[in-house]
């Protein structure tokens, strides 16, 4: 083509196909900006908002790439109200959305009126319309997008996955309903599908960062730990400073800094336009780091310094806990659960390991997942929802009926239904703090088992203390406020042996470690299932381990952890004084 040709192009074509050949050549972040100036030019450039909406699903950028997708809709609406409609849902103004759609009739105003009420939050009457949407008009592919995250918000992962394979069908590059997919099929434990889709997605956008941490991720929980490390070091070689990458290797545990890799790690810390919770968690990787190198005083200055920029970042206060187990003791007498005994969902499939992070029970979750007749899962959110659910909990259990807990326990098992791939008779609910419902269990599933996984107080306390936690556990930056929930936990089990003897079975980590194969018959015991020896070859299950021990629950037992916590015994006066008593009592 001549160059005179070339230029009698529009200037916005020109730069969406400038755009067009850097992603053909895995140049996306170049992409971006070129993108960005063809829909300044031309804002009814639907491929373009499009691929916008592509890079920035790749990105991380969720928000964004939602706007970007948002201006796509919009782009192909020839009707001007409704295209008016999609603009005002484009800028997040639901009000304007809504009033304007209650004038409009025909398939399109409902379409939009479905997705105005998923943003609402309204899934149930989102879903109705949406539904009746896909319905009438089969080839309405912004229908089903909109219809599958209503059912990905709703926690119906299986029939989200079949949305998105229908959309895939027609469109295998839609980036959208690949990451949308990709977390539905985490959230079910179909680690091995979610880990093709985002390999692919890191393929597509090479040069982008957040596309190798998901990569990474999913590699790790696979224990395919050598191509999770490449994945990260990837990442590193994108974006020397992203602090994920840097924990990622970290939480390996088993990995290794070089010296070079420590001098990286030193210099981002350094740098001014990091954020706290960026460089928390660089802190956490030079801990690792030095501890690994014998640097002890070093390594808890490095865990110190995390952990009190994440405490500066969440809030916690430990006299809540105290005061919801001291509830929790005046609710739960021998008396109510005498009064209410057969209440509930009687089905024997849930096993519910309790405790707290870092107290081994991802080992004993390993160990039970290698039985026959026992299904692993992961940390699952659904009791503490459940829980959620009850007005005033936990004194509101007091008000509920032998139908109500029986409808609740049944609740949890359609819910959980998803996770369970193999056909097991029973299945693993590994998430510590489910501790704090043992009364809620013991009443909508009495059929349960219950299994307390315990470590010694400092031990656990100390690991707690080195290890960067996300969202959803803000005790663990403070050895104050460590010490202090560790006895609340121990005061409630008290409770609860004393009120409801034998309902929760308690391990030792010690004892699992010093005897395992007493240790394990006695818990198999309790789950009245027989022994079996692949219990104790745990190490060759080469099931998905999502947790920061999943490449330790891949080895043998190992003993050296049990007193790794005496390293810091000179540090850790506020956590043995914030113990107290429980120090002693603990098992």
């Amino acid at each position: 083509m001549s160059k005179a040709a070339k230029t009698d192009k529009p200037r916005w074509r020109l730069q969406f196909e400038r755009a067009q050949a850097l992603l053909a050549r895995g140049e996306s972040r170049a992409a971006l900006e070129t993108l960005r100036r063809s829909v300044t030019l031309n804002p009814r450039l639907a491929p373009a908002w499009r691929s916008l909406g592509d890079i920035l699903t790749a990105a991380g950028q969720f928000a964004a790439a939602a706007s970007a997708f948002d201006r796509a809709r919009a782009a192909t609406i020839d009707d001007p109200r409704l295209r008016s409609i999609a603009d005002a849902l484009a800028e997040n103004y639901l009000h304007d959305a809504e009033r304007d759609l209650a004038t409009i009739h025909g398939p399109a105003a409902r379409q939009l009126q479905g997705e105005a009420l998923r943003r609402r939050g309204r899934l149930a009457d989102a879903a109705q319309i949406l539904s009746a949407c896909v319905a009438e008009g089969p080839d309405s592919g912004e229908a089903r997008m909109s219809l599958a995250q209503v059912l990905l918000a709703a926690r119906h992962f299986v029939d989200a996955v079949a949305l998105f394979d229908t959309l895939l069908a027609r469109e295998p590059a839609d980036v959208r309903a690949l990451a949308m997919k990709a977390a539905a099929l985490t959230e079910i434990g179909r680690y091995g599908e979610a880990a093709e889709i985002t390999g692919e997605i890191a393929q597509a956008f090479p040069d982008q960062t957040y596309a190798w941490l998901v990569q990474a991720s999913a590699l790790r929980t696979l224990g395919r730990t050598a191509e999770a490390i490449a994945a990260w070091r990837r990442c590193l070689t994108l974006d020397p400073l992203c602090a994920d990458a840097w924990l990622g290797l970290a939480n390996l545990k088993t990995f290794r800094f070089s010296g070079d890799e420590i001098a990286a790690m030193q210099a981002a810390a350094r740098t001014e336009s990091l954020t706290d919770e960026d460089r928390a968690k660089l802190h956490f990787a030079l801990g690792k780091a030095a501890e690994d190198a014998g640097e002890d005083g070093g390594a808890f200055e490095h865990y110190r310094e995390g952990n009190a920029l994440e405490q500066s970042r969440r809030a916690y206060d430990p006299d809540q806990t105290s005061d919801y187990v001291r509830r929790c003791k005046c609710l739960f007498t021998r008396a109510f659960f005498t009064a209410r005994r057969g209440w509930g969902a009687p089905a024997p499939d849930p096993i519910f390991i309790v405790g707290l992070p870092r107290s081994g029970s991802t080992l004993v979750e390993q160990i039970l997942a290698s039985h026959s007749a026992i299904e692993g899962t992961h940390e699952l959110p659904d009791l503490p929802m459940l829980a959620s659910t009850v007005p005033a909990y936990p004194e509101g259990l007091a008000k509920l009926t032998r139908g109500d807990f029986a409808r609740l326990g049944d609740e949890y098992l359609r819910r959980t239904r998803a996770y369970r791939n193999l056909g097991r008779p029973r299945f693993l609910d590994k998430t510590p703090k489910n501790f704090q419902h043992i009364g809620f269990i013991r009443m909508a599933l009495p059929g349960a088992k219950i299994i307390d996984v315990r470590r010694h107080p400092l031990a656990c306390g100390v690991s707690v203390f080195k290890q960067h936690f996300g969202a959803g556990f803000n005790s663990a930056f403070d050895l104050t406020h460590i010490g202090r929930y560790y006895a609340d936990y121990v005061e409630l089990m008290a409770h609860f042996e004393a009120v409801d003897p034998g309902a929760v079975h308690r391990l030792i980590y010690e004892d699992l470690v010093a005897d395992a194969e007493s240790a394990v018959r006695a818990l198999l015991a309790h789950l009245s299932l027989p022994f079996e020896s692949g219990c104790l070859k745990f190490f060759d299950n080469r099931r998905a381990v999502d947790t920061p021990s999943s490449e330790q629950v891949r080895r043998p037992i190992f003993t050296d952890a049990v007193d790794d916590w005496r390293r810091f015994e000179s540090a850790i006066g506020p956590l043995i004084e914030a113990l107290g008593p429980t120090l002693e009592g603990w098992r």
